[in-house]
């Protein structure tokens, strides 16, 4: 276990890790293992988009279980990440699942539905002795009855954009963010400017997030941005941590205490 915390933290997080993303993010994790002992959290998918499961992946597995020892996370992130139910019948629906995004696999599932992939999730960890704390929805989309089915879970945590969350009883924690949306080079030039207003306003905050993506890693302007500010937290005396040991440097709920 982390001891608290003495200094402010910086949690590097890889999002939507699976065997056809690794070649984006290759060279960015070889250039921060290059920084010394930089720990980071890997959101893994068990099946992306239904047709690459880890199963058929022995060679990445092993990567996986080496990050393992050498420190880093591994969290469940999904199933398939993908977003397959029936098609929106809301305009609210249509601009969740069409606009935001096509991937919020958790969304709209139902209690059963979501106990049941999170469970597959559940026996792919353990079926390949990955320890396991952690759930992140993908685009940090739950349905009421995804929320209730983790509160049935051996999870410690899962996470919003802007906090963490103690489960099962889903107690916020303060863990603001930073994300980009990258697909085209506005999108990337308005997600500088916005990172740049949030780093200044975060530089007091204990904590910060970085919330890396595979399209991020396709592009140098992107892909530079988060080694250089990873770089800059750093070199400001920010400690990094996995979600989970940052996780205990936190002061425990009230009831937790003895």
């Amino acid at each position: 276990m982390v001891e608290p915390a003495a200094v402010p933290s910086v949690l590097l997080v890889l999002h939507d890790v699976a065997p056809q993303t690794w070649i984006d993010y290759q060279p960015f994790v070889e250039a921060v293992d290059a920084l010394g002992n930089v720990p980071m959290t890997w959101l893994v998918v068990p099946d992306f988009h239904r047709n690459n499961p880890l199963d058929a992946h022995p060679g990445f597995r092993r990567l996986l279980s080496a990050r393992l020892e050498r420190g880093d996370e591994l969290v469940l992130h999904g199933y398939f990440h993908c977003d397959d139910g029936p098609p929106p019948r809301t305009p609210h629906d249509w601009f969740m699942r069409r606009v935001y995004t096509h991937e919020g696999e958790f969304y709209r599932l139902s209690e059963n539905a979501a106990l049941a992939r999170l469970h597959a999730g559940l026996e792919v960890f353990q079926r390949y002795n990955w320890p396991l704390q952690g759930f992140v929805a993908p685009a940090w989309l739950m349905s009421p009855g995804t929320r209730q089915a983790l509160r049935q879970l051996p999870l410690r945590y899962t996470s919003g954009p802007q906090h963490l969350y103690r489960l099962p009883d889903f107690s916020p924690i303060a863990a603001p963010g930073l994300v980009w949306s990258a697909r085209s080079a506005w999108r990337r030039k308005i997600s500088r400017l916005v990172s740049a207003q949030r780093e200044q306003r975060w530089q007091q905050a204990s904590v910060i997030r970085l919330g890396l993506h595979p399209v991020d890693m396709r592009h140098p302007d992107s892909r530079q941005y988060w080694l250089d500010i990873l770089k800059r937290l750093l070199e400001q005396g920010r400690q990094p941590l996995t979600k989970a040991d940052w996780l205990d440097t936190q002061p425990p709920r009230a009831r937790d205490v003895p």
